[in-house]
């Protein structure tokens, strides 16, 4: 898997500095997958296939670099068990906890206002 391009819009994005705490928040969780990964590993933690199955939109690509984002802003915690095969679990950190009632908040929040807006393409 190739790593993000030092150059990229996206690496260049991540680390735009700013004073303002809800910009830094939403750098963290922003994109279309993050909050659906968090959410997803609420419960327990999962193994990248189950994680790919819950999500069946997303792709592997797609996937693993969400990922990696959330274990670098210490969100997401990746355990690598010497087995074998080799059997790797993602689950949430203290901080990802906390962010999963606040997802869950702005998905109740889409569902009240979903029909007010045209859909997002």
């Amino acid at each position: 898997m190739a790593k993000i391009k030092e150059n990229s819009t996206n690496n260049r994005n991540r680390k735009f500095l700013t004073n303002c705490d809800m910009t830094y928040a939403v750098q963290l969780i922003g994109g279309r997958w993050k909050m659906l990964i968090m959410t997803g590993l609420e419960k327990k933690p999962l193994r990248y296939g189950e994680l790919k199955k819950n999500l069946e939109q997303i792709s592997e690509r797609m996937l693993t670099l969400q990922l990696r984002e959330l274990e670098d802003d210490g969100i997401v915690k990746r355990t690598v068990f010497a087995e074998v095969p080799v059997r790797v679990e993602y689950e949430l950190t203290d901080i990802g906890k906390e962010l999963v009632p606040i997802c869950l908040q702005l998905s109740d929040w889409g569902t009240r206002h979903r029909e007010l807006n045209a859909p997002i393409r």
